[in-house]
């Protein structure tokens, strides 16, 4: 008997089965008909809701932008944890490594895939960066920053991050990487106007990181 599902939940069971296919056999490795198979559903179906197997991949990095937007958004909401904290897992919640989304990120790296990389890395800027400004302007009532310029300065850190930190480090020895890592800090606190050494819990953010790269 033939199974009439919600049209969202059905787009939502094919990008589960395209998203499982794409860590096990990767991107180019998966075929629509494995898909197809996997969902168990008509080539008609499949097309109704996505153009493509790129448009999937497109649907896959839009629905983990949204995750993290969630993410940090209910972190930045809860008020039983401090300012500090808030930051830190804030910026924490960016880090989008890790089995589920593994393939997805491999393929955004790819040299054709440039443009695909830029529209998540801008969507995340302009998704976290207000979410961001409002926790500094938390930190600019309680005297922790003091900037006038909140939105632009929190902009302005989000997008050397996105550049700086986004690539693989791995040609880095340990020194150069500490290095870059402390100035990263260093310049975040003189944008904010927050006291030099305030921004040093945020060395944990780094070695969380560099912990989960190295799994």
């Amino acid at each position: 008997m033939r199974v009439v599902k919600d049209a969202n939940e059905r787009k939502e069971e094919i990008l589960d089965a395209a998203q499982e296919l794409f860590i096990q056999k990767g991107f180019d490795g998966t075929s629509t008909n494995e898909i197809l198979d996997k969902v168990k559903i008509a080539r008609g179906t499949l097309y109704y809701h996505f153009k493509s197997k790129e448009d999937i991949m497109d649907a896959l990095i839009e629905r983990l932008n949204q995750q993290i937007l969630t993410s940090a958004s209910k972190i930045a909401g809860d008020k039983s944890i401090s300012l500090e904290e808030k930051l830190i897992r804030v910026i924490l919640s960016l880090n989008i490594s890790g089995d589920e989304s593994k393939e997805i990120i491999e393929h955004m790296h790819k040299p054709q895939n440039a443009l695909m990389h830029q529209k998540m890395q801008s969507k995340v800027v302009s998704g976290i960066t207000p979410i961001l400004t409002d926790l500094v302007r938390e930190g600019m009532e309680a005297g922790f920053f003091n900037t006038p310029y909140p939105y632009e300065s929190i902009e302005m850190i989000m997008i050397y991050a996105n550049v700086a930190f986004d690539s693989n480090e791995s040609y880095l020895i340990e020194e150069q990487r500490k290095n870059k890592e402390l100035a990263f800090i260093y310049h975040i606190e003189r944008l904010l106007g927050a006291k030099e050494g305030s921004l040093k819990f945020m060395r944990n953010m780094f070695e969380n990181r560099n912990e989960a790269y190295n799994e």
